[in-house]
């Protein structure tokens, strides 16, 4: 095995999963692991402690004359569960036809550990680099980044960057490399609804007591009309349509189809929004969706319950220029309105981000198109992205400089699901792409 894959395992043994408590010490682990490493190649480096987990910064030694580039990504991951559905543990790391397996290898510690050894590489090779580094690698993305946002307004002037470059999202291919100039935003929230003060036998009670899994259910259908729109008053009204380039740009893609999709989730057809095509549904247009659900008896055989409450998890993804807190008061009045008088409605609100939109054509991602050609011999594919990295707004507003995100994983990467893969082809390249666009990054 190669030195370089050597790291990235040990890397991603670490069970640094940042929503578990229990895990605290295993993120707190991973942390000062990375800043050892970051030391030993020769930079500074440093894990300040947070109100949460640990954020670690590392940089060269800065010089005035050098633009600066700050390079962000996320050592903590998500939980491995299911754990019966993964080929092997999810912490021990393997590869297998070409691609490796491990809990968090592509969301994102094959990414972010990709763009730290291309730095290594060109300090071993030539003792230097074209331009002022900073790595910053948190542990709390994966839980909504709540205390980076204290961290950036603290350490603005020290950071100072010219650029942000992120991969933490994917292909648009295999190989192909791609620029997401947008993602969506994402609102989330907790639905309950509650019925009689406990269960009830439904012989007993059936057809005179509230039943909150049957009226959920209800609720949950007033969120989207006959043509899978988001029937929600109001949820439309500051949506950007998708430009005209845009349409031409992404018909040219190498996944673009409806047959590309339904390939890639083996699913018997595709669903959502009439009248979009499967990459305007994913990129361009918000959404409603419900991600758990549940109530009443679930073990084996019956019990024959009311169930005295129901739940369900939502989530809404959002689009330019939808903000986290107007969507979630359309929706909570929706479902207010909607709500069966037989049941008591409690909604619990979650995290919010909002939705990201950059220039795809400015001067920095001119110079990411031409690191790409060096790398891949070719330009980068122009692409929005379907998910949510909530702090980029954040730094954004802080930071006010441009942010290029540049994915290494592939499409299918099973982020957050069981069995995550990351290719080893697409590491390697990472290496190489760093310290190409750090090249072309210095000349501004």
């Amino acid at each position: 095995m190669s030195p370089s894959l050597e790291s990235l395992f040990d890397f991603t043994r670490f069970q640094s999963i940042s929503a578990d408590a229990n895990y605290t010490p295993q993120v707190a682990a991973c942390a000062e692991w990375l800043k050892s490493r970051f030391l030993a190649m020769g930079l500074e480096a440093k894990a300040y402690p947070t109100a949460g987990h640990p954020v670690v910064l590392a940089r060269n030694v800065p010089r005035a004359d050098r633009r600066t580039v700050l390079i962000y990504g996320h050592y903590d991951v998500q939980p491995a569960d299911p754990l019966n559905e993964w080929t092997t543990p999810p912490f021990e790391p393997r590869v297998e036809n070409g691609m490796i397996y491990a809990r968090g290898i592509a969301d994102n510690k094959g990414q972010i550990m990709a763009h730290i050894l291309g730095v290594e590489k060109a300090l071993a090779e030539k003792g230097d680099l074209p331009v002022n580094v900073i790595f910053l690698v948190e542990g709390e993305e994966e839980i909504g980044s709540g205390h980076l946002e204290a961290f950036l307004k603290e350490h603005r002037e020290a950071l100072n960057p010219h650029v942000i470059v992120i991969s933490d999202t994917s292909m648009v291919a295999p190989g192909v490399p791609s620029l997401d100039y947008g993602l969506r935003g994402v609102l989330a929230m907790e639905v309950r609804l509650h019925g009689a003060a406990t269960d009830l036998h439904s012989g007993s009670y059936g057809g005179i007591a509230p039943n909150p899994a049957m009226l959920l259910a209800r609720l949950l259908a007033t969120l989207h009309d006959e043509q899978f729109r988001v029937a929600v008053p109001g949820f439309y009204d500051a949506v950007i349509p998708v430009q005209d380039w845009e349409r031409k740009e992404w018909a040219q893609l190498p996944m673009s189809g409806e047959e590309d999709y339904k390939n890639e989730i083996r699913s018997p057809s595709l669903f959502g929004e009439a009248g979009y095509t499967p990459l305007e549904r994913l990129w361009a247009r918000p959404t409603a969706e419900v991600n758990g659900i549940g109530g009443g008896y679930q073990g084996l055989g019956s019990k024959t319950v009311i169930p005295r409450e129901a739940f369900a998890k939502l989530t809404f993804r959002l689009v330019p220029n939808q903000t986290p807190e107007e969507i979630e008061e359309k929706v909570i009045a929706h479902l207010k309105r909607h709500c069966p008088p037989e049941v008591r409605l409690e909604i619990s609100p979650g995290h919010g981000g909002a939705p990201f939109l950059c220039d795809p054509k400015g001067a920095n991602s001119l110079a990411a198109g031409r690191a790409a050609m060096r790398t891949w011999g070719q330009d980068l594919a122009l692409i929005r992205g379907g998910g949510s990295i909530p702090i980029l707004q954040t730094f954004q507003r802080i930071l006010g400089v441009d942010i290029l995100l540049i994915g290494l994983a592939w499409p299918g990467c099973c982020a957050h699901a069981p069995n995550e893969n990351f290719p080893v082809e697409s590491f390697e390249t990472g290496i190489r792409f760093n310290q190409a666009l750090l090249e072309e990054l210095a000349a501004g």
